[in-house]
């Protein structure tokens, strides 16, 4: 069974309390803290989803999964380690040095979260194979980063076969992560490519029963 990480991006603030207890109360697993910062991407959630952590730590324990999608990833690192998180995920294509990378993936790991890497559909998975042994996570972005609502990009579930079957031959413990335009139409082909975190924000919030939505993509 699958994990679901419901993205609480596209929720309204004044809905934003009663959002997260119904969807606490349908069981996600955790609660997608989708980060943007103008310049990797371009709209601006900090201000937005700083306010919502804010919330999130006073009301409940599900975890958070934060996701950097941000030029300046140390930064932001440290402005969300304060709210406890269990994975910090921050993009391949931010940093040119593999080196300060690998050291920023060590410094989330040593601040007692697991270290994601996440990557974009155009980034080809042969640019992070010697990086996979060094992380808990990988995030296959199924959309191009940046704003919710897109249509998943087929041809994704292609990095997420081949990070799955990389997993298996090298024996690597690590969780596939699955991000953008997943809902109930799609879902099945996504699990089956090897996905075992799936992030939805649309496709549950705008759903009539997070309850049930949950439900089935859980199943």
């Amino acid at each position: 069974m699958v994990e679901i990480s419901t993205s609480i991006l596209s929720v309204e603030k004044e809905k934003i309390i009663k959002t997260i207890y119904n969807l606490e109360t349908a069981k996600t697993d955790y609660f997608h803290i989708d980060v943007m910062d103008g310049v990797f991407v371009e709209n601006d959630t900090t201000e937005k989803m700083v306010e919502y952590c804010d919330y999130l730590s006073n009301i409940t324990n599900i975890p958070l999964d934060v996701h950097l999608m941000v030029a300046d990833p140390q930064k932001y690192i440290d402005m969300f380690l304060p709210y406890n998180p269990n994975i910090i995920t921050i993009h391949y294509e931010a940093i040119k040095d593999k080196s300060e990378l690998i050291d920023m993936l060590d410094y989330i790991k040593l601040n007692h979260c697991k270290a994601g890497l996440s990557i974009k559909p155009n980034t080809d998975v042969a640019e992070i194979t010697d990086l996979l042994e060094v992380v808990h996570v990988v995030l296959v972005m199924t959309v191009e980063p940046g704003k919710g609502g897109q249509k998943l990009i087929d041809t994704t579930l292609d990095k997420i076969k081949t990070i799955s079957e990389i997993a298996k031959q090298k024996q690597l413990d690590i969780i596939i992560e699955a991000d953008g335009g997943i809902n109930l139409d799609n879902i099945e082909n996504v699990k089956k490519a090897g996905a075992e975190i799936i992030v939805s924000g649309t496709g549950i919030v705008n759903s009539e029963d997070y309850n049930e939505t949950i439900k089935r993509m859980k199943a």
